[in-house]
């Protein structure tokens, strides 16, 4: 069977991570996100902490100056002295992930994982997003903070998270919906039937995905 990739970009309290983890049950297959920061340190030996810290995050003062200079593939080696650098902290977590596209069925949160993989044939890629009071309402339960801290919260982590994007993809748009295949919105439908309707839309797009599926639920019921 072949192997597929489900990216998932999300507002912050819109529950992106809440529908790759639910998502990552209904189709038996694992879901990255902080796990993407884990692989890259046991990689490299580096502490975690490092990728945390840069963790869709731009440090830099400038985010635009230097666009188009940006390298997006190459990993330096440990002797250099940008070893440790944003963009080579980056630059590996974005090998890690073209590996497991090109390895294994999963779903990897965040990390412009949809830019990373532009251009795989296997990949599909979901922006979840949802009203203003749905993620102040989903931050506060989840936090225990007050509705002025999640405001501050959500603006701080969409605009970081913006920045980043736009970074290293080059001035692209995080929330322009023709970066995706699929733009959900949790707040009309429920993040149960977000999950429901990825899934058929991976059926749409990769029909072998539902005949596998029938074989291996057919082999288990015997």
């Amino acid at each position: 069977m072949a192997n597929y990739v489900i990216t998932i970009a999300r507002g912050f309290g819109s529950g992106g991570l809440d529908v790759g983890q639910r998502l990552s049950k209904t189709l038996g297959i694992p879901c990255y996100e902080r796990e993407i920061l884990e692989m890259a340190a046991e990689r490299t030996g580096l502490d975690v902490g490092l990728f945390m810290q840069a963790d869709e995050k731009i440090r830099k003062k400038y985010i635009l100056k230097n666009i188009k200079t940006i390298p997006t593939h190459y990993v330096v080696e440990p002797t250099e002295k940008d070893f440790v650098s944003d963009d080579n902290l980056y630059n590996i977590q974005a090998q890690i992930i073209r590996s497991l596209a090109n390895t294994t069925s999963c779903i990897i949160v965040g990390k412009c994982a949809d830019h990373v993989l532009q251009g795989f044939g296997n990949v599909i890629s979901i922006y979840v997003e949802a009203p203003r009071d749905y993620c102040v309402r989903s931050v506060t339960e989840k936090l225990n903070v007050s509705e002025k801290k999640a405001h501050q919260l959500i603006r701080s982590t969409d605009n970081y998270r913006a920045n980043y994007y736009r970074y290293y993809t080059r001035g692209k748009d995080w929330t322009n919906p023709v970066n995706y295949d699929l733009v959900i919105n949790t707040g009309r439908v429920g993040r149960r039937k977000c999950v429901e309707i990825i899934r058929n839309y991976v059926a749409l797009k990769f029909p072998w995905y539902m005949d596998a599926m029938d074989i291996m639920t057919s082999e288990k019921k015997m």
